[in-house]
């Protein structure tokens, strides 16, 4: 690639990126509400899948730091983990890298009235196997010609899949990395591997594009979700997945509370010093 073009490359990078940081934001109040709202949907949708026997998959994609975790945080703060499930597997095992690329994974499909939310999956191959070379080009080659009809296979078997993928630019990315650094809660996110993705952002992308040419397909299509701003991307995608599946509203069955039994007056709690209390730390903290 010629100077030049590297040049005009950068250009549109900083104006895309100068463009989504003159956006308007939405103001916090606003964003808590339809965050409550779109998560109360989520529930209703996890209702029907659970009485409907409907089998939902949701594959979570894209670069270090581009929003994935959080808005899969968002969408499950509500819902019950028997129904909805994250699926965030580590690096693979011996005995995984002995088996069919794609048998891992598949333990872990829904069975009727479930939920699986892959933070990362079987796209690994395309991504950081590819770039890093933790697969061989023959290895990559075959992932780009079986994985369309994987997916078809899920489909055809009626799992309603959605595919999205979190673009994020190089700038806010590293912007992301350097608040991590300083920070005690978020530094366990950072990895060697985070940091090669600094340094190989263009092998990255060409990656990212070939993936997409062999594997968004008319019946297994990928969304991009732009995730410059962290709030408005989550009120997007969860906006977005809940219009792709025709979801009822099911009736729940009412609970009533049932009166307090009378109580006899025959039992006595046993003396409070037989038992190990948890010291009272937030008084502690009380006037301060």
């Amino acid at each position: 690639m010629s100077t030049a073009t590297n040049d005009d490359a950068s250009t549109k990078a900083k104006k895309k990126k100068s463009a989504a940081s003159e956006r308007p934001k939405i103001s916090d109040a606003v964003y808590e509400a339809e965050l409550f709202r779109l998560q109360t949907e989520f529930v209703k949708l996890q209702e029907w899948v659970r009485q409907s026997g409907a089998r939902v998959v949701v594959v979570f994609e894209g670069r270090d730091a581009a929003g994935k975790g959080g808005a899969i945080s968002r969408i499950t703060e509500y819902l019950s983990p028997r129904v909805a499930h994250i699926a965030a597997l580590p690096a693979p095992t011996d005995r995984e890298r002995g088996q069919w690329y794609y048998q891992r994974y598949i333990a872990h499909l829904p069975a009727k009235g479930e939920i699986v939310l892959f933070d990362r999956s079987w796209y690994n191959r395309a991504g950081v196997e590819k770039v890093m070379g933790f697969c061989t080009p023959a290895e990559h080659a075959l992932f780009l010609r079986q994985t369309p009809i994987f997916e078809q296979m899920l489909i055809d078997d009626g799992i309603l899949l959605r595919k999205y993928w979190f673009s994020v630019s190089e700038d806010e990315q590293l912007r992301r990395f350097k608040a991590r650094l300083n920070d005690p809660v978020r530094q366990w996110k950072l990895s060697p591997m985070d940091m090669e993705s600094i340094y190989r952002w263009e092998d990255y992308s060409r990656a990212k594009d070939e993936m997409m040419v062999h594997t968004d397909t008319p019946v297994s299509p990928w969304f991009v979700v732009e995730s410059e701003i962290k709030k408005h991307a989550r009120l997007n995608m969860m906006h977005h997945l809940l219009s792709t599946i025709e979801y009822l509203e099911v009736e729940i069955p009412k609970v009533e509370l049932p009166q307090r039994p009378v109580v006899s007056g025959n039992y006595q709690r046993p003396p409070r010093e037989l038992s190990r209390y948890v010291d009272d730390y937030a008084a502690t903290l009380i006037g301060s």
